[in-house]
C-alpha cells in the first residue's frame, strides 16, 4: 500500500507513518517543518527505504502538482493547533488550515481515499453554552458561541474542511473520511498541551505546580489508539462519507487528579495551587465512541496511567526546546 501522510512530519503523523512502515507499507511524509520536526525520530523513519521524506509547503499548490499520482490513502494532517498559536494568529489559522484543505481537494484523484483530521474545538461553544451532550455523538449540532474570539478560528477552519471534503467527495468520486480527534496526547507531541506541559514542569521542579482548570474534566486519548482508530477507519467501507470521533472514552479524568497522577511518576509532590482555566476552555469533554465501534470494533487500549508514564518518560529523556 503507498500512503500519502500530509503533515506526517508532526506529533500524530509520525506515530502514523511509524506504524504504516512496520506493517510493510511505502509512506511519503509531506511537511513545511512549521511545526513538524527534524529530529531524531524523523531521521529514524528517513533511513527506511519505503518512506520518502518532502519539505514543501501544503498551502501552494505548487507542491501539490509535484507529487506523483495513485495513492491508496492520504492523511491530510496538516494545522496550525495549540491553543497558544491560535490566540496569537486566528487569521493565521484559517488561512493556513484552509488553503490546504483546498489545493488537497483540487489535487486529489477519483478512487482514492483521504482521512481528514478534525478536533472535538467544533463542539466547544456547545459545552460551554450547556447544550451539547456528554458524552458527546456526532449527530449533535455543532455551534460556535463568538464568532470574535480567537480561540474559535481553529474550529471554524476545521468545519470548513470537513463539508468541503464529505461534499466533494460525493460529486468528484473519491473517498473521504473524517476523523474528529478528543485530546490525543503521547510522546513528542510539543511542549503547549496539557500532558506535555505538565511534564515538563514537573521535571523542571515548579513549586508551587501551577494547575489552570483544575475542577475540569477531559478523556485523554494516546496517540497509539488514536492510530489504531485512524488505520481502523480506512480500512472499513462503511466510514467513508462519515464523520467519526476518535478518543478513549474510558479514563475520563479531573484535570487536578492529572497533575497529580504527573507528579506521582515524576516523584514530586509541590504544593498544588488551582488556577482559573483559560478562557474559552470548556468544562468537560469526552465523546461517545458508539459509531466507531460500530465501525471498526475499536477499542482503548492504553490506560492513562500506562499512557501518561510513557509521555514523562520520554520527555524526560529528550527534553522539548521552548
Amino acid at each position: 500500500m503507498r500512503a500519502l501522510l500530509l503533515g506526517g512530519a508532526g506529533f500524530i503523523g509520525l506515530h502514523l507513518a511509524r506504524r504504516l512502515v512496520a506493517e510493510g507499507h511505502d509512506v511519503t511524509i509531506v511537511d513545511d517543518f512549521s511545526r513538524g520536526r527534524e529530529d531524531r525520530d524523523l531521521n529514524e523513519l528517513r533511513a527506511v527505504p519505503a518512506v520518502h521524506v518532502i519539505s514543501g509547503d501544503l498551502t501552494d499548490p505548487v507542491t501539490y502538482a509535484g507529487l506523483p499520482p495513485g495513492w491508496d490513502q492520504i492523511y491530510l494532517l496538516a494545522a496550525v493547533v495549540g491553543v497558544r498559536n491560535v490566540e496569537a494568529d486566528p487569521a493565521r489559522v484559517v488561512r493556513v488550515n484552509t488553503l490546504a484543505a483546498m489545493h488537497l481537494l483540487d489535487w486529489v484523484a477519483p478512487g482514492e481515499r483521504v482521512f481528514f483530521a478534525s478536533t472535538s474545538e467544533v463542539y466547544a461553544g456547545g459545552v460551554d453554552a450547556g447544550i451539547v451532550a456528554v458524552p458527546t455523538p456526532e449527530d449533535i449540532p455543532v455551534m460556535i458561541s463568538d464568532i470574535t474570539a480567537p480561540r474559535f478560528a481553529y474550529a471554524v477552519s476545521k468545519l470548513l474542511g470537513e463539508a468541503a471534503f464529505l461534499h466533494t467527495a460525493r460529486a468528484r468520486g473519491f473517498e473521504a473520511v473524517v476523523g474528529r480527534f478528543h485530546n490525543v496526547y503521547g510522546p513528542r507531541m510539543g511542549a503547549d498541551h496539557v500532558i506535555p506541559e505538565m511534564s515538563l514542569r514537573a521535571l523542571r521542579g515548579d513549586d508551587p505546580f501551577r494547575v489552570p482548570g483544575a475542577d475540569q474534566f477531559r478523556a485523554f486519548c494516546h496517540v497509539d489508539d488514536a492510530v489504531e482508530a485512524m488505520l481502523r477507519l480506512m480500512a472499513a467501507p462503511r466510514a467513508a462519507g462519515q464523520i467519526v470521533h476518535i478518543g478513549n472514552d474510558r479514563d475520563e479524568t479531573n484535570i487536578g487528579d492529572l497533575a497529580k497522577l504527573v507528579l506521582r511518576l515524576a516523584g514530586a509532590n509541590p504544593i498544588i495551587e488551582p488556577r482559573p482555566a483559560p478562557a474559552g476552555s470548556v468544562p468537560r469533554r469526552c465523546p461517545d465512541l458508539t459509531r466507531l465501534r460500530d465501525l471498526t470494533g475499536y477499542e482503548p487500549a492504553v490506560t492513562l496511567e500506562e499512557g501518561v508514564r510513557t509521555t514523562y518518560t520520554w520527555y524526560r529523556e529528550n527534553g522539548w526546546p521552548s
